[in-house]
């Protein structure tokens, strides 16, 4: 079918017209800035290199990969340990303890790339700005501390991000690892974006933050920082509510987070509670459960990048520099903060008292972490299955149970007998 004389005609004037048009829709629809190939490390590239680093200095560090999974869906977790004099110091106790995550949500890759270079000067084989390998050694005090490193906690998410979704914080099967967590566990805020902030279908239902608790609870940290990206902020508990800790633990993580400000954020960055800072009350979250259920002494999230000129389409450079300036200074000033952690965190708390408080846990969380640290001291290849785990802890209740009966009856036993030999008449 041909078109008629005055089709032709509106042809021509909207051939006329194409390009006028889309000049305004570009200038009105905010572009998208794709990843930074030349700044970033693919996921697979960053494992490798870090596999690679690890591999050169045995001596201070180790990498170890934990994976689980359920319901056809499967995870993996890598966790570097950095402890000088190799794996014999790892289990020792007296160590100070500091557990780091980055890339809990996939669009936040700087994260990642901090974590890389955090590794880098551990070995040594870089150095922070205006610091020398000397100087490191001899200010840090390192001897005497223990540091476990997730560089990607959300591989899964980080993998959509890599294949164009860039706007995605959730793990493989659309879950927020950052809502997935026991405490407040489900609570939905009038503002919840279902898309967003998914919790999953229970508390530690993804096998990533079933991971993250298992080394949390073996491993037994004095600080833990969980490692972000969206706007700049020194976050300390609480998330879920409005409020911080009371007492001197609230004022010697407040304490430390002025340092760091000072230091590295020129006091630009926030501080306070999460829920009290961020404009919004966030459930299920790692550092509350840190705090309060593992009851590190110090529970940390930190912000360490944002654009706030950002369109909210422009996902990469909302969460991530984007220039080769910024990249760097960012690496530097955050990696240094980090040190400055390092430095001060044993000085800021009292090692001796800090963890002789009673630590109440429940069963299963013993001993999931049990079964962990037992891999991570033997070095072995432990696969625990569903319902082995479930009969070991069926079994620790039952003898719980029973020796509680036990004990309950023996008391009886005794205070009968004693009963009755009072209640002997006397004879006249």
């Amino acid at each position: 079918m041909r078109l008629q004389p005055p089709l032709i005609r509106y042809a021509a004037i909207l051939s006329f017209l194409q390009p006028l048009l889309l000049l305004v829709l570009s200038q009105t629809s905010p572009s998208v800035t794709p990843i930074n190939w030349d700044l970033y490390h693919s996921s697979d590239d960053l494992v490798e290199q870090i596999h690679s680093l690890v591999h050169r200095h045995p001596d201070k560090l180790s990498i170890e990969t934990i994976k689980s999974g359920n319901k056809g869906y499967n995870a993996k977790v890598n966790v570097v340990t950095y402890c000088r004099g190799g794996r014999q110091s790892d289990d020792d106790r007296s160590n100070f303890r500091i557990l780091l995550t980055f890339g809990q949500h996939g669009r936040e890759l700087i994260t990642s790339e901090l974590a890389f270079r955090i590794l880098s000067i551990l070995s040594e084989e870089q150095f922070l700005p205006n610091h020398n390998g000397a100087t490191l050694n001899n200010t840090l005090l390192l001897d005497k501390l223990v540091i476990k490193l997730v560089p990607i906690e959300n591989y899964n998410g980080r993998k959509r991000v890599e294949a164009g979704d860039l706007c995605d914080r959730r793990n493989g099967r659309g879950v927020d690892l950052n809502r997935n967590w026991g405490v407040d566990w489900g609570k939905k805020e009038k503002d919840y974006d279902p898309y967003e902030e998914n919790p999953g279908t229970a508390p530690f239902s993804e096998p990533e933050t079933q991971i993250m608790r298992k080394l949390a609870i073996s491993f037994d940290p004095h600080i833990w920082i969980n490692v972000h990206s969206g706007m700049e902020a020194l976050f300390m508990p609480y998330d879920h509510k409005n409020t911080t800790p009371e007492g001197l633990p609230s004022q010697k993580m407040r304490s430390l987070l002025e340092q760091v400000n000072k230091l590295h954020c020129q006091n630009r960055c926030m501080i306070g509670s999460g829920g009290g800072s961020v404009g919004y009350l966030a459930h299920g979250t790692a550092t509350d459960y840190i705090y309060d259920v593992v009851r590190a002494p110090m529970a940390f999230t930190f912000e360490i990048y944002g654009d706030n000129q950002a369109s909210s389409r422009d996902c990469f450079k909302m969460f991530n520099p984007v220039d080769l300036p910024g990249f760097k200074t960012l690496l530097n000033d955050w990696s240094a903060a980090f040190f400055t952690i390092f430095k001060l965190g044993p000085f800021h708390l009292d090692q001796n008292s800090t963890k002789a408080a009673e630590k109440w846990v429940s069963i299963d969380e013993y001993l999931d972490g049990y079964l962990v640290e037992r891999k991570n001291r033997y070095g072995k290849n432990m696969e625990v299955i569903d319902v082995g785990m479930q009969e070991i802890k069926t079994y620790f209740r039952l003898f719980l149970l029973s020796s509680v009966l036990l004990m309950f009856m023996f008391c009886s036993r005794i205070a009968k007998s004693k009963y009755g030999r009072n209640s002997i008449p006397v004879m006249q």
